[in-house]
């Protein structure tokens, strides 16, 4: 639960950065390539300082590169592209979406008894969500073609979400998998910084862009470590949840702070996102206590004992 709300709260606290940023002159790319990086490396020392570095083989390799891009080099640049478009409260709200993809996923591999109190609670936080989504549709203004496009990165989220827990390195530990991962991210940003329209640049003449950037890399530390140790200790479906507690988190910031409209249908939408939050949750710690769902640990462990190859 802690880990669920720390690292919700730090998502929901990112996407309000990105908008920060945006209005300071930093592109989308720069302003996720910067922090990624300086992320990276942090995680990397204190890594390596515990005597855990990232294993590196070719089983590592391919999860590092996998998991980078669907999880944080293409989900955050199309989240951090649509934000001046639709706004950081609506990004915020629709990373709450991927609960239900995760839980169909997690069902059909395997990974997963159904349960309906989770069951439940997957749908209530997608009917919260899809109320709030609905209503930005229906907006007379309403870009749609960025609307589509935001909608995309709660797909990447998912897949993201169970490709790490199938594919988590034999032995590994969250801790050294997310600097690898993030490793892998930063070369992927830094690669497409080269490509024409793209730029890697800060504006200069101010501390602004520094700062913020500063203040994204240590987010971005915290939010990915919580990542793992949640992905390892609750499994993909409670990992999804971060969405939607940063979306609980997220809205409130971009109204109070950044001066955005309050979305139309946020009291029942962001109550359901709550109900379906605790029930997940508490669902979670039922069957984990049965042994019902497979983590990341208990999934690798099985195919060690298997002798499956990773």
């Amino acid at each position: 639960m802690l880990y669920l709300l720390a690292g919700g709260g730090l998502l929901g606290l990112s996407t309000n950065l990105a908008k920060f940023a945006g209005e300071a002159g930093l592109s989308p790319l720069a302003f996720l390539f910067w922090p990624i990086t300086g992320a990276a490396i942090l995680l990397l020392v204190v890594a390596v300082l515990r005597r855990d570095p990232p294993p590196l083989n070719s089983g590592s390799l391919r999860y590092y590169l996998i998991a980078a891009l669907v999880s944080v080099a293409a989900s955050n640049l199309i989240f951090f592209s649509t934000i001046p478009h639709v706004g950081a409260g609506f990004v915020a709200l629709i990373i709450a979406l991927p609960p239900l993809l995760t839980y169909i996923a997690a069902l059909a591999l395997g990974l997963e008894r159904f349960q309906s109190r989770r069951a439940f609670g997957v749908v209530a936080a997608l009917c919260g969500a899809g109320i709030l989504a609905a209503r930005k549709f229906s907006a007379p203004d309403a870009d749609i073609l960025w609307i589509g496009l935001a909608l995309c990165g709660p797909v990447l989220l998912a897949i993201g979400n169970i490709y790490r827990t199938l594919d988590w390195p034999r032995g590994a530990s969250p801790e050294a998998l997310a600097p690898g991962m993030l490793i892998a991210a930063s070369m992927m940003l830094g690669m497409m910084g080269l490509v024409p329209g793209f730029s890697l640049s800060v504006p200069p003449g101010s501390l602004l862009p520094f700062a913020l950037i500063v203040v994204q890399m240590l987010v971005f530390a915290l939010q990915f470590q919580m990542l793992f140790l949640l992905q390892k200790t609750g499994g993909p479906v409670l990992l999804s949840l971060l969405g939607s507690v940063g979306a609980v988190v997220g809205v409130p910031i971009a109204v109070m702070l950044q001066n955005e409209a309050v979305p139309d249908g946020l009291l029942p939408g962001a109550s359901l996102i709550a109900l379906g939050v605790t029930l997940v949750t508490w669902g979670g710690i039922k069957a984990a206590a049965l042994g019902t769902i497979k983590t990341s640990a208990n999934t690798t462990a099985k195919h060690h004992h298997q002798g499956v190859p990773k």
